[in-house]
């Protein structure tokens, strides 16, 4: 006997319309697609600035240091002996680095505007690119504003958009927005393995699955795209669904045992959407804090919890 057909899977870069969206595919995720601007000095200012400064919104406070700076963060940090400190040193070094080199580029494409011809092998470059390059060496120090772990997917983004194409620097984004869609389905998935059985839990489904689908469309819509006005208020609104669900339980009517895994099931979905959240923001995979959350979960089903019928 025949075996069936398996369909094939589009290959990665296949640019498609679907339900009216353009949508470029990546390992298994259609993902909205963005025609790159064309490539020149003002269109990659404009695009490193942008990176610059939602890099800085997701990652921890205090570091965004400014370029004229830099010296004074690199002596703190050389001369700082205590390890979490000199994290912190390290972390605000980068980022007066990261600084410099949106600084000396702005300036070269100013110059550029005035007629001003730079070759990449012009001392200002060459010190651009050097700042670039120490800046996301040193960006391991950096976290994500969660304090979970490093962000280096993010944090490197301005130097791909400084040594790549346009368009192989928006190709690399779409590939990093499908890990995280990924990311938020495996996070999503094994909440519905833990409460789609639980009675008190079960009306929660439906509200992980409105999540799931609304953070993916957050995480691949850009904030200058009009769908935008449709896109975040649908995520909010499924993020404050999971905010204000309760079981389907009386308090009084628990044993203590009983009150205890309910209200770890509570924490467990808030932490999960906390995990989406950072997904689909930061548009990058996260695997130490993923990996994390599902250790958490499988701690919870370890303790044995079974469903209360109501």
């Amino acid at each position: 006997m025949l075996k069936p057909v398996e369909p094939q899977c589009p290959e990665n870069g296949t640019t498609q319309t679907i339900e009216g969206v353009p949508s470029i595919y990546y390992d298994g995720y259609w993902v909205r697609y963005y025609k790159p601007p064309g490539d020149s000095l003002v269109a990659r200012k404009q695009l490193i600035e942008s990176l610059a400064r939602r890099t800085f919104h997701h990652t921890e406070p205090g570091i965004n240091t400014p370029g004229e700076n830099l010296e004074l963060a690199r002596a703190a940090y050389e001369n700082e002996t205590e390890p979490r400190k000199k994290r912190v040193n390290g972390a605000m070094l980068a980022g007066s680095l990261f600084n410099r080199a949106t600084d000396i580029f702005t300036e070269v494409v100013e110059l550029s505007t005035k007629g001003v011809q730079i070759s990449d092998e012009n001392e200002l470059m060459r010190e651009c690119a050097g700042c670039f390059k120490e800046a996301l060496e040193i960006g391991k120090c950096v976290r994500h504003y969660s304090g979970e772990e490093g962000i280096d997917e993010l944090w490197g983004e301005p130097f791909k958009a400084f040594t790549m194409s346009l368009e192989q620097f928006y190709h690399s984004r779409y590939i990093k927005i499908a890990q995280a869609m990924r990311a938020i389905d495996t996070v999503v998935e094994k909440l519905r393995d833990i409460f789609a059985p639980r009675q008190e839990f079960a009306p929660i489904i439906p509200l992980l699955n409105e999540l799931c689908d609304a953070a993916k469309r957050e995480a691949e819509t850009m904030r200058s795209d009009e769908a935008i006005f449709e896109v975040w208020p649908r995520y909010v609104a499924a993020s404050d669904a999971i905010n204000d669900f309760q079981p389907g339980v009386e308090d009084s009517d628990l044993s203590d045992a009983e009150f205890r895994r309910i209200y770890d099931g509570l924490r467990l979905l808030q932490r999960g959407k906390d995990v989406i959240t950072y997904l689909s923001r930061a548009r990058v995979p996260m695997p130490k804090t993923t990996a994390k959350f599902l250790a958490s979960c499988n701690d919870y089903q370890a303790k044995g919890y079974v469903a209360r019928r109501i």
